[in-house]
């Protein structure tokens, strides 16, 4: 199938907001890289920091997710390791991960990923003077330590926000971009969602927004496709045009 290149007027979108896995950068390097991480350091967290503020309430939540307010620390490991093999986007399991990796990130022991022609289009949409937020599934700590430890250095300066699961809300329900976009100010229908999940584009689109699919070969929702959904294999294929330039 032939990607057609998207063109999106900049009296129409104001704002550009992002997916990480699999649309800014490689589902592999999460799976491959940052899950194996933070898996062999579960058990230190939290036997080591189990009184933490945020330590403390993840374990809470993940009790009160599995019924069993009694859960210890190894019942709680045990927890976060089935979700992390089903890749369940478990609020606590994402905010015990954004903790690890965020250490990892400071120490240099990990590097973000993008595709090579993310950055560049990035920062091409940001001089443009188009707004960029982050919505993942990763804690806003993960995002923040992904977007700060990249290959081509720190690029938080493009970013006006960064929005996860829990202060926006599950990313296949609609409610949750409805959120986005009262805390952004910014009408729906001027807010464009890149992602490569199909369920997470008609939630968004069933918001009000617009809604564009991101397919990469190798991804894991290449083969699903992004349903009726405009969509395009790189960041390349989508132009906002600006003032008579286009980015």
């Amino acid at each position: 199938m032939t990607v057609r290149e998207l063109r999106f007027d900049v009296a129409d979108v104001d704002a550009v907001v992002l997916d990480i896995e699999g649309t800014t950068s490689a589902t592999g390097f999460v799976v491959d890289v940052l899950y194996p991480f933070s898996r062999s350091r579960f058990g230190a967290l939290l036997a080591e920091r189990g009184d933490d503020l945020a330590v403390a309430r993840a374990i809470a939540q993940v009790r009160e997710l599995t019924g069993d307010p009694d859960a210890d620390a190894a019942q709680v490991e045990k927890t976060l390791n089935t979700w992390l093999d089903e890749d369940r986007k478990a609020t606590p399991l994402k905010t015990l991960q954004g903790i690890i990796w965020s250490e990892g990130f400071a120490r240099g022991d990990l590097v973000s990923h993008f595709y090579d022609d993310v950055v560049p289009r990035l920062r091409a949409w940001h001089a443009a003077g188009v707004r960029l937020y982050v919505y993942s599934s990763g804690s806003v700590a993960a995002q923040r330590a992904w977007f700060t430890n990249s290959p081509e250095g720190d690029l938080t300066s493009l970013v006006s926000g960064l929005y996860d699961t829990e202060n926006a809300g599950p990313k296949q329900e609609p409610e949750s971009y409805r959120r986005i976009a009262e805390s952004t100010g910014l009408a729906p229908a001027r807010l464009l969602f890149l992602s490569d999940r199909p369920g997470e584009l008609d939630a968004a689109r069933a918001a009000g927004w617009r809604a564009v699919g991101v397919r990469r070969p190798g991804e894991p929702y290449y083969e699903q496709g992004v349903g009726d959904h405009a969509q395009a294999g790189t960041f390349d294929e989508i132009t906002i045009t600006t003032s008579g330039s286009s980015t």
